[in-house]
């Protein structure tokens, strides 16, 4: 590493290929934390060290170390998962972490308040039923997400597969997982070596999504990587290949930004690892390794040039692009309740505020999924929008599953379409980059919104309305039709301008506003949309024909408006 890369990259050399102290933080007993070098080669293997905000002052206060514990994210190609893995997850959230599960908008889940001398025991219990938590963070490919698609379930199925491929050909190759957390042996002979990813490894995380139209509810264009899918009689064709999406952007630099996607051209399917590899071992060579800031794959793409990144990937995969097939994209959201899908089986869509699951006095959703898993013989696939499908449900089954759902507080019905749209980040009290609240506050601020919009005459004016607590953007909210960014304590940006089906970025309307000063610009902007939108004009839609804010970037190569 030379005196200008950043420090992160000679903690990646120096770990061997991502074992470094690890073993030995584990065992340190005067601690709750790990070494600071081994905090970042933790993520690699799944986890991140986190402590309470909430109580950060008043440990202090007291002399005591901040209240340390783990977030873990595991892998899980597509969502997927059967229901002996899911009693699985849920014991092993309720027994070993904070006793709740979070599902992402990657497609996955995780546990938060891991304490440190749990973290072998919660691997080894995933791992039991065949799910692991590599690559789950850290400088790689993350959990490749894919559309659950419901209704075509024989597409869906061969569209997954492709997920799961990428997924796994993506994958780091060292042992330095299984050696720490399952069999513990070191394999002898022969030097280690990373094909794909190299000693460092990405510059970055790298992000990827398949889609499937017309229904985006992966938001592709927010990914380093995206294959969108080509059906031809619901059979898959190939894929249109997007790449440099990303959400992150820095408050106050202008040098960094959310980006979508741009179109790389459409490949047959047996193309599909080898442009997926040849994308990222040339971010890995030409990746910006001295700002972090700078490293993701779309800041790659600014600098290269479009053209010439294309032409890169090409020749390292062997392949020549052809021009993107014309697709249309017609919601960036969940397909709420029962669905039919094409081989006669049923799938329902249950709503989950936030994707946390946890049981309260009031409501149990956590033991109402245990029970449903407990006699359903499909599957159950987690959304990119944070809910939960239960998937491949017999016509006999049906009443007993919503029976169920229903009990526990898992229909979407009742909740306006505002609601079952919007997402948010979790935020504080864990996340150490949360500026401002986000899942916890989110549910009043709906309550509010749909209280303005009731009172100028819009019942559910089905807006996509994300919320996040800092600017890095895991709600994908710059993609949203309405959101909140957060700036400080209590203090937020309003972004508005997204279209509703995930291909047009929003933009600064306001900056660092209070509740008071947000709820009074939301007033009048519902105001004015009750008054002066045409028919069936989205929100979005409205804002940028009114001149509230400017329009942004389309992938106009692959989007059908």
């Amino acid at each position: 590493m030379t005196a200008t890369t950043h420090p992160n990259e000679g903690i990646k050399l120096r770990s061997n290929f991502l074992r470094g102290t690890l073993r030995e933080s584990l065992v340190d007993e005067l601690t709750g934390a790990m070494s600071p070098e081994d905090t970042q080669i933790s993520k690699f293997h799944g986890f991140y060290q986190q402590d309470d905000r909430d109580q950060r002052q008043t440990r202090r206060d007291r002399f005591l170390e901040p209240d340390y514990a783990f977030m873990l994210r595991a892998r899980l190609p597509g969502g997927v998962c059967t229901p002996t893995q899911w009693l699985a997850i849920d014991g092993i959230g309720r027994e070993l972490a904070a006793g709740s599960l979070r599902l992402t908008t990657r497609q996955s889940f995780q546990y938060h308040g891991i304490l440190k001398h749990r973290l072998e025991a919660v691997i080894r219990g995933i791992n039991q039923v065949m799910i692991d938590s590599i690559g789950g963070c850290g400088d790689v490919n993350r959990n490749v997400v894919c559309n659950p698609n419901p209704i075509e379930s024989s597409l869906h199925q061969e569209v997954h597969a492709w997920a799961q491929r990428i997924s796994e050909h993506l994958l780091p190759r060292t042992r330095a997982y299984h050696e720490l957390w399952l069999d513990g042996e070191r394999v002898a002979g022969g030097e280690e070596v990373e094909p794909i990813y190299g000693p460092t490894y990405l510059p970055r995380k790298f992000k990827t999504a398949v889609a499937v139209p017309p229904h985006n509810d992966v938001d592709v264009y927010a990914n380093d990587l995206g294959f969108i899918a080509i059906a031809k009689a619901g059979r898959l064709v190939g894929f249109n290949v997007v790449a440099g999406g990303g959400m992150g952007a820095t408050h106050g630099d202008p040098t960094t930004f959310p980006r979508l996607a741009d179109p790389l051209g459409f490949i047959a399917p047996d193309q599909t690892l080898a442009v997926a590899e040849a994308v990222v071992t040339t971010q890995r060579d030409f990746g910006d390794r001295v700002s972090r800031q700078h490293a993701r794959l779309k800041y790659t793409i600014e600098r290269m040039g479009l053209a010439a990144f294309r032409d890169e990937v090409a020749r390292r995969a062997g392949i020549r692009f052809a021009r993107p097939r014309r697709v249309r994209f017609t919601d960036q959201g969940d397909r709420y309740g029962w669905v039919k899908g094409v081989d006669d089986h049923w799938h329902l869509t249950l709503y989950i505020e936030n994707g946390r699951l946890v049981d309260t006095p009031r409501q149990g959703p956590m033991a109402g999924l245990r029970e449903i898993a407990r006699i359903h013989h499909g599957d159950l696939r987690i959304t990119p929008n944070q809910n939960l499908v239960v998937a491949r449900v017999p016509e006999a089954q049906r009443a007993d599953i919503e029976h169920l759902a229903r009990d526990h507080g898992l229909l979407a019905e009742g909740h306006s379409m505002l609601r079952r749209q919007g997402i948010a980040c979790v935020a504080l009290p864990t996340c150490p980059l949360a500026m401002a609240e986000a899942e916890r506050y989110f549910p009043d601020l709906l309550d509010q919104i749909e209280r303005l919009a009731k009172r100028h005459g819009l019942e559910d004016p089905g807006l996509v309305v994300r919320m996040t607590g800092c600017p890095n953007g895991c709600a994908r909210p710059y993609l949203a039709e309405l959101a909140l960014i957060g700036k400080g304590p209590g203090r937020y940006n309003l972004m508005l301008g997204g279209d509703g089906i995930g291909t047009r970025l929003n933009h600064l309307f306001r900056e660092n506003l209070d509740e008071a000063g947000l709820l009074a610009e939301i007033d009048q902007l519902l105001g004015r949309y009750a008054a002066e939108r045409h028919a069936d004009e989205g929100f979005g839609d409205f804002v940028i024909r009114a001149g509230l804010v400017r329009p942004m970037a389309r992938p106009s190569e692959t989007h059908d408006a």
